[in-house]
């Protein structure tokens, strides 16, 4: 422990004093990690610990609480729905207090919460407490987490805001990767309950961590030398991105991709069901979609330090609709291994180049409250992407044919963004 205290204390003075310096050599990764371990560390750990509020971690024990409920697919997508769009509605104002209040007192409190979240799941036996804890597990854990951990990255780091973004982000893919096989594994030998108890245990003892990795603030450099990707060089507030019109004529394409995945993931139970794939495969999946998230968020960093979001924006869209495609018409067990991993290439590239697009088009003094905007946008569209196809399924519209409605809006989605992001491209030019 005195060694890591080291290590860190170390990596701030060394990075701080970085900040200051005019000339700034490239840094492998190696030493980039190094240079700014507790920042990439404590980001890490908020994204990993928001996997407990995530869909594919609550999926997992689909089956276990509709029987404990006795509800059908349509109900509980609706009371999951319902929970995810009060969560938005809260997270809309909530998520602006990162720019209020010090990093390190919100993770800590928004951790205690998630913890709450999950003891009260392994206890809980009415349908009325079963969507109150979904509302605190979306708003917390997919919500709040997350948007904590990605506002910090986007504000204390600049030149490398990509990289750092990919980076700590890979959190969540490790959560992916971890807990759906843990979880398997445990419920071989014990009830599901047990699960959302160690879960509460696990977000509690992250809490003092993540609390000091967080507390000492980093000071961004930016590159210098000719700057190749565009970035706007005053802060907007929340007022003036609510009144841009290419903020609203993005978001429709910005949001598909998590109405998509939730749909896929809550739903996969079901999917394994009408094609008869084996029990535990598509648990399997989830590795082939870490492993492919984690290598495109690799790829992505340098690619957004050196080009700019802006101009990446519309090109995760098209390996999200072949993997719609996929689950929709392939028969196979493999097909889920193909689909997983062009969801993970899309969601690798999704997360990095929305971490970093907002600072780069809106700045960084309101981050926060610009974030929670965008964000409450995307839990709202996950939270549709439940209930929607829920519905649909109970009435008799087949969720495979549904997926080749997702696919096509992958299609209009990418045109969308690359018309988008091309007047994006050209205001900055003229404004900035």
């Amino acid at each position: 422990m005195v060694f890591l205290l080291s290590a860190c204390n170390e990596s701030t003075r060394r990075s701080n004093a970085r900040s200051t310096s005019k000339a700034r050599p490239e840094f492998a990764l190696f030493n980039f990690l190094k240079l700014n371990f507790r920042w990439l560390l404590g980001a890490f750990l908020l994204a990993l610990f928001s996997g407990f509020g995530q869909t594919f971690f609550i999926s997992l024990f689909s089956e276990d609480i509709r029987s404990h409920y006795e509800l059908t697919d349509g109900q509980f997508g609706a009371i999951y729905m319902v929970a995810t769009l009060c969560s938005a509605a809260i997270f809309l104002n909530l998520g602006s207090v990162v720019d209020r209040f010090p990093v390190a007192i919100v993770s800590a409190f928004v951790l205690s919460a998630l913890s709450a979240a999950c003891a009260t799941m392994a206890v809980s036996n009415s349908v009325w407490l079963l969507a109150v804890c979904l509302f605190c597990l979306r708003l917390f854990g997919q919500g709040m987490l997350l948007h904590v951990s990605q506002t910090a990255i986007g504000r204390w780091f600049d030149a490398d805001r990509g990289r750092a973004i990919s980076l700590t982000s890979m959190g969540l893919n490790a959560g992916e990767s971890i807990f759906p096989n843990v979880v398997w594994a445990m419920t071989l030998s014990l009830t599901w309950r047990y699960s959302w108890g160690i879960a509460a245990t696990s977000a509690v003892m992250a809490i003092p961590a993540c609390y000091w990795l967080m507390k000492v603030p980093r000071t961004p450099t930016r590159q210098e030398g000719p700057e190749t990707k565009p970035q706007t060089t005053r802060n907007w507030t929340r007022p003036e991105v609510l009144r841009d019109v290419l903020f609203w004529l993005a978001s429709p394409a910005v949001f598909a991709p998590a109405f998509i995945a939730t749909a896929i993931f809550f739903h996969h139970k079901h999917l394994v069901g009408i094609k008869a794939w084996p029990a535990g495969s598509f648990a399997s999946g989830f590795i082939f979609l870490s492993v492919a998230t984690v290598a495109s968020k690799l790829a992505a960093g340098p690619l957004i330090d050196r080009f700019g979001a802006i101009r990446l924006m519309w090109t995760y869209h098209l390996p999200l609709g072949v993997s719609c495609l996929f689950l929709a018409l392939g028969q196979s067990v493999w097909f889920i291994y193909l689909s997983m991993s062009l969801i993970g290439i899309a969601m690798g590239f999704a997360a990095s180049i929305f971490g970093t697009v907002w600072p780069e088009l809106y700045g960084t003094k309101h981050l926060g409250s610009i974030r929670s905007v965008a964000v409450s946008g995307i839990v709202f569209s996950s939270a549709c992407g439940t209930g929607v196809t829920g519905w649909l399924i109970d009435a008799g519209f087949g969720f495979e044919s549904q997926l080749v409605f997702m696919a096509a809006w992958c299609v209009y989605s990418a045109g969308s963004l690359f018309f988008v992001s091309g007047r994006m491209l050209r205001r900055l030019k003229t404004v900035d």
